[in-house]
């Protein structure tokens, strides 16, 4: 699909210059001393000749056909230069140039036309504004990002050129070799999209990273992650977190759902790692394009200090890993070649004088044992430290099994030539030992990730008929908030367990209404102008006697309209008063990119407060909605802690599915709030006790 993007045997460089520090007189240099095997054609109408190479007016004069174009012209040359490139023959072509749609609408409009071109011609486009590409297979390096970078298997996408650049620095420092580096720019053809499904496929490629600003289509994208992930390592640094969704969100699940909750929900579905930021992005992909994954969470550490031993272990216990101790008889044979004062539990510390062969017999007691997955090795440098004779024998020590082993050289200058034999040997090494943690962390859950049962989302029988009527007349009559009753309708069109109830327009309804119930009762105020009704005083809970059903439907009709005149008041909704269980909420919020979002938190406090709330793109499955569960904070409380009676889970991870399925089933539904969502032990039914749901205007 990308052939001659990647693969070409001629290139065309449009815009080359004759002057050092001219972005088109770079990248032809760039090529020629890359390596570049293929032939190069510099294009310039000035020039009869650009470094020794014979130079052409137009790629058309250069009378044979380019594979290739790289386009480093004014912005107003740009579509002639596409047009004579195509019509010599270029299958791909890449603009550096600048000054398109990051400047304006003006821009925006010529890089359509630019795009538009290509399109119709079936070339592809890498950018326009970016700052090239580079193939370490091939020699090929068509960037001004300069000299090209050691072969390896790692491969970069990224959106920002000057982060390239700066990606290519920190890997030639670490001794990272580079398989393929694609500068995107723009997007406006070639995007991320393309690539991951390119580079899941090269040979090559081991390690995919990427940096990215915003994401074309959501859909496409997870299904592209999801596909390259199955086979290697994604590691992907989302920059702009903090930007603020589009739209006011008028429901828990919406306000709590930020731009960046859906990229975070997106990664988790689709496999791809998350750098938090620019030092994971390298410590992540330098221990997967190093290291074999770890077969469990059992972690073991060896250090020479006992606080930087202790660090370790509290990382790994807060990152959910587990620190375990050796064998007993493993442990014991180590113990005989240690001096006595050595610790050989976990962490194991080889005292601070250690001497190389220690280090080299606690990481062969290591490889040894089962009951290890991974070791974290730690160095303080003491007087009698031997940096670079430890780095060796930890090099050795990896060579003797199967194990997770990353190093950590704790200080600077002492240490530094012991961190350098270590990335001559291709071991990955950190400046603490939380950063080795964070990264073992990453290769366990991506490890996990990978042994995930089959996705089988369940579909359960509905009344998807009722569901359409209540959403088609309400769009009908522009009435976007649905309300409680219209909500709770198609609740139980979707198998949900609703409490019963009837909308009252006076107090003789509201009293037939609750006699036939029977009490207690709750009443709701019921109008398309009242979201948060308990705010308002339109809510009334445990009345037990018809005055008391008088005096509320009274006193809640006098509130509402002191406090909201003009509001258009449907009457008050009467409905049986719930049994107690456990509160909890779950909801689903449409991010324009990724589709629906579900959500789970408990009630109360915890979502209004502690936000301890967990999100999922949908659909999902039970083993996804009941990874939503654990994943919060107040999972204990769930399964009964201190006593306490637990609730029936998988009865919530039903709930999940079956909004799953109709956020899925009925697009129309922009968000919505069951909150709450009582629960009880198991075998009981959970009861959604009010609901908020929102439409989306057919516009939208």
């Amino acid at each position: 699909m990308l052939e001659p993007l990647l693969y070409p045997k001629t290139i065309a460089v449009v815009g080359a210059s004759k002057k050092p520090g001219k972005v088109g007189h770079e990248i032809l240099a760039n090529l020629i001393k890359g390596g570049f095997t293929g032939k190069i054609i510099p294009v310039n109408p000035t020039a009869d000749q650009v470094l020794d190479l014979p130079c052409y007016k137009s790629p058309v004069d250069c009378g044979e056909s380019i594979d290739l174009s790289l386009i480093v012209v004014p912005n107003r040359a740009v579509v002639e230069a596409v047009k004579s490139s195509i019509k010599a023959g270029a299958g791909a072509i890449v603009v550096i140039t600048a000054g398109f749609k990051e400047i304006g609408e003006e821009g925006a409009a010529l890089e359509r036309e630019v795009a538009e071109i290509c399109v119709s011609h079936g070339v592809r486009l890498l950018g326009p504004n970016c700052l090239g590409l580079i193939n370490t297979e091939n020699r090929m390096n068509a960037s001004f990002g300069g000299d090209i970078p050691m072969a390896g298997g790692v491969s970069v996408i990224s959106q920002s050129g000057a982060l390239c650049t700066a990606i290519l620095d920190t890997a030639a420092g670490l001794n990272l070799g580079l398989a393929k580096l694609f500068s995107i720019g723009n997007k406006a053809d070639v995007s991320e999209v393309d690539l991951l499904r390119v580079l899941g496929r090269d040979e090559q490629t081991k390690v995919i990273v990427g940096y990215l600003e915003d994401i074309t289509s959501g859909d496409d994208f997870i299904k592209a992650a999801t596909e390259a992930s199955t086979i290697k390592p994604v590691i992907i640094l989302k920059s702009g977190t903090t930007v603020a969704g589009l739209k006011a969100a008028s429901s828990h699940t919406g306000v709590l759902a930020g731009a960046d909750t859906a990229y975070g929900a997106a990664f988790m579905r689709s496999g791809v790692i998350r750098a938090e930021n620019y030092e994971d992005l390298f410590d992540f992909a330098t221990a997967f394009a190093i290291q074999p994954l770890p077969k469990g969470d059992r972690v073991l550490i060896i250090t020479n200090a006992g606080g930087p031993g202790t660090m370790a272990a509290d990382a790994v216990e807060n990152a959910g890993m587990r620190v375990m101790s050796l064998d007993r008889n493993v442990a014991t044979a180590l113990k005989s070649k240690l001096p006595a004062a050595a610790s050989v539990g976990n962490p194991i510390d080889v005292l601070g004088d250690a001497d190389p062969d220690r280090y080299l017999a606690a990481l062969e007691a290591a490889q040894e044992d089962d009951s290890v997955d991974a070791v974290i090795v730690i160095l303080t440098p003491q007087a009698m430290t031997r940096p670079v004779e430890t780095a060796r024998a930890i090099v050795v020590g990896c060579q003797k099994g199967d194990k997770t082993v990353l190093a950590s050289f704790m200080g600077g200058r002492g240490v530094l030539p012991g961190r350098d034999a270590l990335a001559a040997a291709g071991l990955p090494q950190y400046y603490s030992p939380e950063r080795a943690v964070a990264a073992l962390k990453a290769m366990h859950d991506y490890a996990a990730w990978k042994r995930r049962p089959p996705r089988i989302v369940a579909r359960f029988r509905v009344n998807t008929r009722r569901v359409e009527r209540i959403i088609t007349r309400c769009l009908r009559s522009n009435r976007l908030q649905l309300g409680e009753v219209k909500g709770k309708s198609i609740l139980r069109a979707y198998g949900f367990r609703v409490p019963g109830g009837f909308l009252a327009t006076d107090t003789y309804e509201a009293v037939e209404a609750a006699e036939r119930i029977g009490y207690p009762v709750v009443m709701k105020i019921v109008s398309p102008d009242v979201v948060h009704k308990s705010d308002l005083g339109g809510v009334r809970l445990n009345i037990s006697t018809a005055q008391g059903v008088r005096d509320a439907f009274d006193l809640m009709m006098l509130r509402i309209n002191q406090r909201l005149p003009d509001a258009r008041i449907e009457g008050i909704y009467v409905e049986k008063m719930v049994s107690k269980g456990l509160e909890i909420i779950i909801g689903m919020s449409r991010d324009p990119q990724f589709g629906p979002m579900l959500m789970f938190g408990l009630g109360g406090v915890f979502v209004e407060v502690m936000k301890d709330v967990t999100f999922y793109i949908a659909p999902i499955t039970h083993d996804e909605a009941m990874q939503m569960l654990m994943s919060t904070r107040s999972y204990k409380m769930l399964v009964g802690a201190r006593g306490q009676q637990g609730v029936d889970l998988k009865a919530i991870a039903t709930g999940l599915q079956r909004i799953s399925q109709l956020s899925t089933d009925f697009p129309q539904i922009a968000e919505l709030d069951i909150n709450p969502f009582i629960v009880g032990e198991f075998g009981t039914d959970p009861v959604a006790a009010d609901v908020r749901m929102a439409l989306q205007s057919p516009e939208d």
